[in-house]
């Protein structure tokens, strides 16, 4: 026959306020610990992305300087000889530098810049891009593009919402911001050429 155990043997102990209270501290400061990581991690990531990207463009400027001895956006990227689609940017500082600047690394360009989408005995020139956009700013999310003609080397970004700025005198392409992702203060050395 089976004895009965005593009552206070058959309750089952949980665990103490105490005890809970120290488990919530521990994973606060573990929280408190790892989650920062995380965000850095992310910012390590934007400035990695940035000067990928700053790095890739500017090699495809460099190369259509060294084939053209001008820099894209300078002059039209019109051009009447062209059987297929045309440039359709008229070069200079503005939004027209910005479209012939985006036309001349896309596509198919001749001997002065003009551009057009078939590749002939004319258009032996790149694309030195292989899409007709630039890729988004990393660090703000904006792809727009300004162009000026300043001539200036030591060009800096202008504002902190921008994506992309370019020097068609200079040839500076940069990241047109002006903080880092953290918004300590000024990029480090991707601003620089």
């Amino acid at each position: 026959m089976k004895t009965m155990q005593p009552l206070s043997k058959m309750i089952q102990q949980g665990f103490t306020l105490v005890e809970l209270l120290i488990v919530v501290i521990i994973l606060a400061l573990l929280a408190a610990i790892v989650v920062p990581q995380f965000a850095s991690s992310t910012d390590d990531a934007k400035l990695a992305s940035l000067d990928t990207t700053l790095g890739n463009v500017r090699s495809a400027v460099d190369l259509y300087f060294q084939q053209h001895g001008e820099y894209p956006g300078l002059n039209t990227a019109v051009d009447a000889a062209c059987t297929g689609t045309d440039g359709n940017g008229t070069g200079g500082a503005g939004a027209q530098g910005a479209q012939a600047f985006l036309d001349q690394l896309s596509l198919y360009t001749d001997a002065d810049g003009g551009a057009c989408s078939i590749k002939d005995a004319n258009f032996k020139f790149g694309p030195y891009l292989k899409k007709n956009t630039l890729p988004p700013n990393p660090i703000t999310g904006v792809a727009t593009l300004e162009v000026v003609n300043a001539g200036d080397i030591l060009m800096a970004g202008t504002a902190a919402d921008l994506g992309w700025k370019f020097d068609i005198v200079a040839g500076k392409f940069i990241a047109n911001d002006t903080t880092d992702p953290d918004g300590v203060g000024p990029l480090p050395s991707y601003d620089q050429r």
